[in-house]
């Protein structure tokens, strides 16, 4: 895939995710954040298969001999790239009740912030532009979050925690996408956080046929576009993309969610948060940026 393919899908995917915040919000009028979720990812795995079919066909069209699959690897795979995105979708879930949708999505985005901090652990370079990055970020956090002193919102606090599991899905997704088939680990990655989430729905919430009904519209978007579309095209680019640009494209959610909710839901940022949200992109810019050498 060439690099302008790839930035395409990254940044189609970082715009498909963002205006996702806003849907979610709408869905959480009628459906609870478990079920909400146990259902997206559900269509978001089955709108793939018809896709891994084509996929195959024209691989055996085109190849003499197609290479075999390691099933047991594309399951371990599927496991370590499923469960964080089962726990961190419903814990982003859970945020988008209490917060609004473009202030979630730019505490969503600290992932890209802690996924090189995490990086530490595995003995990988740190470089100054990071820890930079890092203390930006931790002001515009309090410019957005802070409004009321050294507290945090519930809704804010889960939209934090939401980064930290999406940084560890991320570094499943950046470890396993080029040992694996593609499709298939997308496919399987969504039904295994489908069948997490729809778990916890019957265990803990009472989802019903009304409600799904009326949560028709945000589910298709989200199951279709922000699941099968934007999690497939990430793990696709992200065999292919240089992790710098990578991370920088996808961190434009961040800024598509502020949009969304502005225009859609009529959300609007005092110029405090308004102001932390420019903090915290620019946190996420520099973050990426190639250190001289």
């Amino acid at each position: 895939m060439s690099t302008q393919k790839t930035n395409a899908c990254l940044f189609l995917a970082a715009l498909i995710w963002g205006l996702a915040f806003v849907a979610q919000q709408m869905g959480m009028d009628y459906l609870e954040p478990f079920s909400f979720n146990g259902i997206r990812f559900l269509i978001g795995s089955v709108i793939l298969l018809p896709v891994i079919f084509y996929s195959d066909q024209k691989r055996k069209l085109y190849l003499k001999e197609v290479p075999p699959l390691d099933k047991k690897l594309l399951l371990i795979a599927g496991l370590w790239c499923g469960i964080p995105l089962a726990f961190a979708s419903a814990v982003q879930q859970i945020a988008l009740v209490y917060s609004p949708a473009g202030k979630v999505g730019f505490l969503t985005a600290m992932y890209i912030l802690v996924v090189p901090i995490l990086g530490i652990f595995f003995r990988k370079k740190i470089t100054p532009n990071i820890w930079i990055g890092v203390l930006i970020a931790v002001a515009g956090m309090y410019l957005l979050c802070m409004s009321g002193g050294f507290t945090l919102t519930k809704g804010d606090s889960f939209a934090i925690f939401c980064a930290f599991i999406f940084a560890l899905q991320i570094m499943a997704i950046d470890h396993y996408s080029p040992k694996t088939d593609v499709l298939r680990l997308a496919c399987l990655e969504f039904f295994i956080a489908s069948v997490i989430n729809l778990f916890f729905a019957f265990l803990l919430e009472t989802p019903t046929l009304s409600g799904i009904s009326h949560a028709i519209l945000p589910l298709l978007y989200t199951g279709v576009l922000s699941s099968g579309v934007a999690y497939t095209l990430q793990v696709v680019a992200q065999k292919y993309a240089q992790p710098t640009i990578a991370a920088l494209l996808m961190s434009l959610e961040s800024v598509f969610s502020v949009l969304g909710g502005w225009l859609i839901l009529h959300q609007n940022l005092s110029l405090r948060e308004t102001f932390g949200c420019v903090l915290m992109f620019a946190a996420i810019i520099l973050a990426q940026l190639p250190e001289k050498k």
